[in-house]
């Protein structure tokens, strides 16, 4: 490969680095002192570091040496579901002392033949992120990638003064893109704390004229919080009180060929999203006639999660039938509205917002999961209009919530179009195209579609 200024070669990174293996987090050690900063998975981003959540580990005198990282290391991320994901990597930037990674952590540790944020500029490329998909080995739906595998990635190389200038052009165009991408992701949560904002004002009746009363619902143990006080007229129900509320199906696997049992889609809590449902990929159970027809979902029906992460706990949307004979696991619960009591859209927006803090309040948390039960669900406070206004808030609400999903809309499409622009940027960086000319900008833009 040759560039404008210098030849290029292609190494195998084997020959500019050290590659090595992270530590296992063992339950149970012996007995040590000695605790140190541990890196995760969750720690290492593309091209950054997320060092808000930072583990311990205790080491041995002995293992300190062999596993502290060192200024200009880069980390790479051994497995991940996303195929997209698989060896995505960051610079390690010295600002914990005496920290060490993970054993899903691979450190790859630059000579001098190679710069650091020239190394991690090539590696998080489209073309080695390209390959990397392309050698990553699966195991139970995990790709992952060897220490092996990773001294045999082949980089394009120039010479150490060249690879200045390169990293000096990529960081002048990089902060640049950053800094759009900041302004892109506040806007997007500035979006998401205004529509909160203004679905809770609809839903509690804030811009109802009149008397207020908080008519308190009867103490059974639970934490309701402190219940905000409603317009007359409308009144704080349990969701019990306005809905029947059913568990799904547990999946048999010892009976999944029984003759006997029918094959149904059925919604897991991966389709149920907050405010929409994801139906890309609804995947098939066997189950018996008489329980699939007891959990065919309805028009109507509002799908609430059971488990996940804590923040995530009773978030849903509505079934509107677009898939015949659906049902749900055991992991999605259902509200079946009884007698037009709420409009469903209301329920759920009650559950997505107001419910939210609630079901964290009164859900259970293991190690690495939180769980609400369908007892505790059925007791969920929801504010409960009288029925000849709810079809205004209704459509007051839709209103609103389209004007915000269409700046939502162009803010992710912005972010796309940066991450394009940061694409070709590294693409033109590696193939010898991009060396400070005045005319790089104008030929990135270009390979971006900008």
């Amino acid at each position: 490969m040759n560039a404008s200024r210098g030849d290029w070669t292609t190494v195998r990174v084997s020959d500019v680095a050290l590659v090595q293996g992270g530590i296992q987090k063992q339950a149970k050690r012996r007995p040590v002192r000695n605790k140190y900063p541990f890196l995760r998975v969750a720690n290492v981003l593309r091209g950054s570091l997320e060092l808000g959540d930072v583990h311990e580990i205790e080491l041995f005198n002995d293992e300190i040496n062999r596993f502290r990282l060192e200024a200009g290391d880069l980390l790479v991320v051994e497995g991940n579901g996303s195929p997209d994901q698989i060896g995505r990597a960051a610079l390690w930037d010295g600002s914990i002392s005496d920290c060490v990674h993970q054993n899903h952590l691979i450190r790859v540790r630059p000579s001098s033949k190679i710069l650091p944020k020239f190394l991690a500029y090539a590696w998080n490329s489209p073309t080695v992120s390209a390959h990397l998909r392309n050698i990553a080995g699966t195991t139970s739906g995990l790709y992952t990638l060897s220490t092996a595998k990773i001294k045999s990635v082949e980089i394009p190389i120039c010479d150490v003064d060249q690879q200045r200038r390169i990293v000096s052009v990529l960081e002048d165009h990089m902060s640049r893109i950053d800094a759009a991408e900041v302004g892109l992701r506040r806007s997007m949560r500035r979006l998401s704390a205004l529509q909160h904002a203004f679905l809770s004002s609809v839903l509690l009746g804030a811009a109802v004229s009149g008397p207020r009363e908080c008519k308190l619902l009867p103490e059974i143990g639970i934490d309701d919080g402190v219940s905000s006080p409603l317009p007359h007229g409308w009144q704080w129900l349990r969701l019990d009180d306005v809905a029947d509320v059913a568990g799904g199906v547990t999946k048999d696997s010892k009976r999944q060929s029984d003759p006997a049992f029918v094959e149904v889609p059925y919604l897991r809590v991966a389709n149920v999203q907050r405010g929409h449902l994801n139906l890309d990929n609804v995947a098939t159970i066997r189950v018996a006639p008489k329980k699939a027809d007891a959990l065919r979902l309805q028009p109507g029906d509002v799908l609430l999660n059971e488990g996940g992460d804590r923040d995530k706990l009773a978030r849903g949307w509505i079934w509107e039938g677009q898939i015949d004979r659906c049902i749900h696991q055991n992991h999605v619960f259902r509200a079946r509205v009884r007698g037009g009591l709420i409009d469903p859209r209301l329920l759920s927006w009650a559950a997505n917002t107001l419910g939210a803090p609630w079901a964290e309040r009164n859900g259970k948390q293991t190690t690495n999961l939180a769980s609400i039960s369908l007892s505790k669900i059925r007791l969920m406070p929801i504010p409960v209009p009288p029925r000849e206004i709810q079809p205004g808030l209704v459509q007051q609400i839709s209103d609103q919530l389209a004007g915000i999903d269409r700046l939502a809309k162009q803010v992710v499409s912005n972010l796309a179009r940066s991450q394009a622009l940061r694409s070709s940027l590294l693409e033109a960086a590696f193939s010898g195209r991009l060396i400070g000319r005045a005319s790089d900008v104008d030929m990135v833009e270009e390979l971006a579609g900008v």
